[in-house]
């Protein structure tokens, strides 16, 4: 058996603390380490237990020297629920970890359990972070990164429209990216996400309107016709429309500064404040007036004031994309 590893940055170091309440980040956490442990022993013992199955004095059982000398991973979820008799045998272990054995502690993080939280640091702890991404730039982040991961290369626009399609789950993100990776050949971009992910009403209103405030005129009637075609409500699309024409008449008129200063006075996230960014070329404050004037417009269309919902949309798609391009 290969001899044991002691850099904390091995997924080998005696003690790995993971912490967070991202459940994908922490499965994947003890996954890397037993996936190590394997590596280096095929026959590595993995005993996967919830924090009620500890009691005072089943680590001391686990980690008991075999006859065998095995190599062997101990995870402990939820540490921070551990009763204080056993945080107390798991305190005690820390002073004096067994060889061949890799204990794993997921903990959420919070002030339950920081005393063990305290030690399994204090002890040199190889810690994971497995933080909840809570905000839409962390998730975009961690697709870019997914795709790296796979070899895959993929558009900042595919990786934005991915997050616009599967929402804030990360395991359903995670998923998404390796699907695409393993179905399509070649470069991944927006098309091919909408491709896949056609039931996706609010995603595929919002490609709509970016193709509109863009100003490409062809492909956001293409993308209304798929949008509609797959049964996505008028309503929606007006919605999104709204929403595009509005965030570029605020950004036009704020001042400059940091998307961090902006997204404060806007009320935006900076990732937003990014986008339409590069979507402000060639409009004019008449431009902005004359698109909300066709949303409006659109809106009254789709909802009973007008005789085709479907004609209404087209013509402030086409309306909104000229104004884009009025003052290029």
């Amino acid at each position: 058996m290969a001899t044991r590893k002691t850099s904390p940055d091995d997924p080998l170091a005696p003690l790995t603390l993971a912490v967070g309440q991202e459940d994908l980040l922490l499965d994947r956490a003890v996954q890397q380490v037993v996936a190590a442990a394997r590596a280096s022993d095929p026959d590595t013992d993995v005993r996967d237990l919830a924090s009620d199955q500890l009691h005072p004095g089943t680590l001391a059982e686990l980690t008991s020297p075999s006859l065998f000398a095995e190599r062997k991973v101990v995870v402990v979820r939820n540490a921070h629920d551990l009763a204080a008799d056993t945080i107390k045998d798991v305190k005690a272990y820390l002073d004096a970890p067994a060889e061949e054995i890799t204990l794993v502690l997921l903990h959420a993080g919070g002030p339950k359990g920081k005393a063990l939280l305290d030690a399994a640091r204090k002890a040199g702890a190889r810690e994971v972070v497995c933080a909840k991404t809570t905000k839409p730039a962390e998730r975009l982040n961690f697709v870019r990164s997914e795709f790296r991961a796979l070899g895959r290369s993929a558009t900042p626009e595919a990786c934005q429209a991915l997050v616009d399609s599967i929402g804030s789950d990360l395991r359903e993100l995670a998923s998404a990216v390796s699907q695409l990776a393993a179905d399509v050949e070649g470069a991944i971009d927006d098309a091919v996400v909408a491709r896949y992910y056609t039931g996706r009403a609010e995603a595929s209103s919002f490609t709509v309107a970016d193709r509109a405030v863009e100003g490409r005129a062809a492909d956001a009637l293409e993308a209304l016709r798929w949008s509609l075609s797959t049964g996505v409500p008028p309503v929606l699309i007006t919605s999104a429309l709204a929403q595009g024409v509005r965030a570029i008449g605020k950004l036009s008129s704020a001042r400059g500064g940091r998307p961090a200063d902006l997204a404060r006075e806007l009320g935006m996230p900076p990732w937003k404040i990014d986008k339409v960014r590069q979507q402000l070329r060639g409009w004019t404050p008449d431009g902005v007036a004359t698109a909300l004037r066709a949303v409006a417009a659109a809106d009254e269309g789709v909802k009973g004031g007008g005789a085709d919902p479907e004609y209404a949309l087209e013509k402030a798609v086409v309306t909104i994309a000229q104004a884009a391009r009025a003052g290029r």
